[in-house]
């Protein structure tokens, strides 16, 4: 499962690399040690994070009126039968979901943890894996 930077953690949740860094602090925010020694935060736990803070907005919180067509976030849930698949991701305070086939999520590699892109258009959801 892959170990995000804390910048990249930020990005995911729309707020600053600092305010991560006192989730952490706080222990709102579980981290581990990164490859590099530096702390990093779980794919699995950042998306549970980004569902708590979608279901439970803290007060006073704004949202945007309008979001890009393309917006990169974490995938939070997976579900597959034997034909497709529901995929949701948390991006920013926006949560997307995307029903595809199996055979696509499956080559995308989507699980809850993994980072993608979701490119919106009309009422079409394409789930993308960005570049590392």
């Amino acid at each position: 499962m892959p170990n995000l930077r804390i910048s990249e953690a930020a990005a995911l949740l729309g707020v600053s690399d600092d305010t991560v860094r006192r989730w952490a602090d706080q222990g709102r925010l579980p981290v581990v040690n990164g490859d590099n020694g530096r702390m990093a935060v779980e794919g699995h736990a950042l998306a549970a994070f980004a569902q708590q803070l979608a279901d439970n907005p803290e007060s006073g919180a704004t949202v945007a009126a309008s979001a890009r067509n393309r917006m990169r976030g974490i995938v939070t849930r997976v579900v597959k039968d034997g034909v497709m698949a529901q995929v949701e991701m948390q991006t920013g305070p926006f949560r997307v979901v995307s029903l595809m086939s199996r055979e696509a999520a499956e080559e995308l590699g989507l699980e809850v943890g993994v980072v993608a892109v979701a490119s919106i258009k009309s009422t079409h959801v394409v789930v993308e894996i960005p570049e590392a």
